[in-house]
């Protein structure tokens, strides 16, 4: 049984009487979907095409529609719409009890329940070595981050006064944070080395980011400083995940030694085009204006042009920004993915020439 605060993330709704880690290979193309993976993200390569995937679970709401327009059942959902194969370890402190934290006393209380020793199933984590060891499947690990995380201590309001009021039980926090975060690192290394990893911040809202960059040098660098060499060393290509518009961040993202972000919401005024020109080797997945999946082939097309700079351009790999939402029927997810794959081997022949 894996600890509670472990969880294991397969792009669908977890359902009962299905095993969580071992998902049919498609292996619709001449190169494996890691192949594919690690060409477009390691070397901007997109000869080979892109990985067409969900990267985030779905929606309750959509998961549900979709039953009811006759979707099996107890079924990986992502096999069915002929998705490709990638496994996510989010793995996180225990915060069950002792919530919210006002202050350090708080904070002193609960600390060492906060931070148990990380430890995974051994054959659910040896099954995720081998897929990725044949090819068909990626891996990827998310750990929380510096914001994200004292936010889910303390809640949004008492989070944002602490960096006044609080400073040192901040820094406290993520010393502890980044300690931690390593030891996870640490643990899951001892069976495989991820392809790719997302620090949880969500630290933007439509408007650009909540801190200030002195801010987040004084209570964010430290902790990247601390925990990014110990993924780059190894091969992992550290992400960060931030919803909103995140674009006036990403200098300073690149400053801490982050590589990539997800998941580029359009609707927050996010352009991967503008990126990819300001940007070149700044890795992305995402960005496909999740509101118009509901709208038919004409508005999927003109979306697809749209990004299609930032995808020729390299280290991308286009997806729904965000979730699936509701509106998207059976039959718009699976003329959605069709147009993808299309475009994937569109800008592979491009590239070849």
């Amino acid at each position: 049984m894996k600890p509670d605060n472990t969880y294991i993330m397969l792009g669908f709704v977890p359902q009962p009487n299905l095993q969580n880690n071992l998902i049919g290979s498609l292996n619709m193309a001449e190169y494996t979907i890691r192949e594919k993976f690690l060409a477009v993200m390691r070397d901007g390569d997109v000869s080979k095409g892109f990985p067409i995937i969900e990267w985030a679970g779905w929606w309750n709401l959509t998961y549900d529609n979709w039953i009811r327009q006759g979707a099996p059942q107890n079924t990986d959902l992502r096999k069915w719409y002929e998705l490709e194969e990638h496994h996510q370890i989010w793995f996180g402190p225990n915060r069950q009890s002792g919530l919210p934290v006002k202050d350090q006393s708080d904070y002193d209380r609960i600390r060492t329940a906060l931070y148990p020793e990380p430890k995974f199933d051994p054959a659910g984590m040896e099954n995720r070595r081998k897929r990725q060891e044949s090819g068909d499947a990626f891996l990827w690990l998310t750990l929380e981050g510096p914001f994200w995380y004292p936010r889910t201590l303390m809640g949004i309001q008492n989070h944002l006064y602490a960096f006044y009021d609080q400073p040192d039980l901040m820094k406290q926090i993520n010393e502890d944070l980044a300690e931690f975060n390593i030891k996870v690192i640490e643990e899951v290394n001892k069976y495989y080395i991820p392809d790719f990893m997302t620090f949880a911040e969500d630290m933007s809202y439509n408007h650009g980011p909540m801190i200030s960059y002195g801010m987040m040098d004084e209570f964010m660098e430290p902790f990247y400083n601390r925990v990014v060499p110990e993924l780059t060393k190894r091969g992992t290509i550290p992400m960060i995940d931030s919803d909103g518009d995140i674009e006036p961040l990403i200098s300073w993202f690149e400053k801490v030694g982050l590589q990539g972000i997800l998941p580029l919401e359009r609707m927050a005024g996010v352009d991967v085009s503008r990126i990819r020109k300001n940007h070149p080797k700044w890795r992305m997945i995402g960005g496909f204006d999740k509101t118009v999946m509901h709208l038919g082939e004409k508005a999927l097309r003109q979306e697809l042009e749209r990004i299609k700079p930032a995808v020729l351009g390299g280290y991308y790999i286009p997806s729904c920004d965000h979730q699936t939402p509701p509106a998207v029927s059976i039959d718009d997810y699976k003329l959605y993915v069709r147009l993808l794959k299309e475009f994937s081997d569109e800008v592979s022949k491009l590239v070849k020439g």
